[in-house]
């Protein structure tokens, strides 16, 4: 019987040749981010610069919070709270940050409402080029498509596609979704989850339920 061996979730460069795919979770050293093993990010440019080329304006105390087993396609970007200005005045310019005088008003621009923290499911999938905007949820399993800008929260196994994103459709129907959600298969024991990659890509729920470990 061959050995199963789960592949190495610590390395940066997980694909041979492929400098353009990197494992988060051994990259980033923020610790306003944190990322479940396994979800990779792909970019032909420098996709080792994430956590300042894709996580904008993360200034604090807000956080970016991105699941297990997720794929970012080249360009996913996530704007953060510190992007925010003010819009109950006669103009939105940040004239603090400017400096000289203007600095002495800094009151003006910190302590600004913001949406909380930036959380992105287990499973999901990011095309080419999504921007994320603060304090959005994207439920687990969703899909988000290529150039989307996602201004509001994504259900658990939603595909959304648009500026802004909109609901295409469910991947599954709410029963189903429910299993699913209860299975939790990315919480599986990584040697489980090696035993069974084939139903978990391929096959269908009542399948994935017969995959899952036996619970004490």
């Amino acid at each position: 019987m061959n050995t199963l061996i789960p592949a190495d979730p610590n390395v940066v460069h997980p694909m041979p040749g492929q400098p353009r795919v990197v494992l988060l979770r051994p990259l980033v050293t923020s610790p306003l981010i944190e990322v479940g093993e396994y979800s990779y990010y792909d970019d032909p440019d420098d996709p080792t610069a994430f956590e300042t080329r894709n996580v904008l304006y993360h200034y604090g105390p807000d956080k970016l919070v991105i699941g297990k087993f997720c794929a970012l396609g080249a360009g996913t970007r996530f704007i953060m709270n510190g992007a925010n200005h003010r819009m109950d005045g006669p103009s939105t310019f940040p004239f603090p940050i400017m400096g000289g005088s203007w600095s002495e008003h800094f009151d003006l621009i910190t302590g600004l409402p913001g949406r909380g923290d930036t959380v992105v499911g287990n499973d999901v999938w990011f095309g080419n080029d999504v921007t994320v905007m603060p304090g959005v949820r994207i439920g687990h399993g969703a899909i988000v498509a290529t150039g989307s800008v996602v201004t509001a929260d994504v259900p658990d196994y939603g595909i959304v596609g648009g500026n802004p994103a909109r609901l295409i459709r469910r991947r599954h129907s709410d029963a189903d979704v429910a299993r699913l959600l209860a299975l939790a298969w990315w919480d599986w024991p990584v040697e489980h989850i090696t035993a069974h990659v084939r139903t978990i890509m391929s096959g269908g729920v009542d399948d994935l339920e017969k995959a899952a470990p036996a619970r004490a």
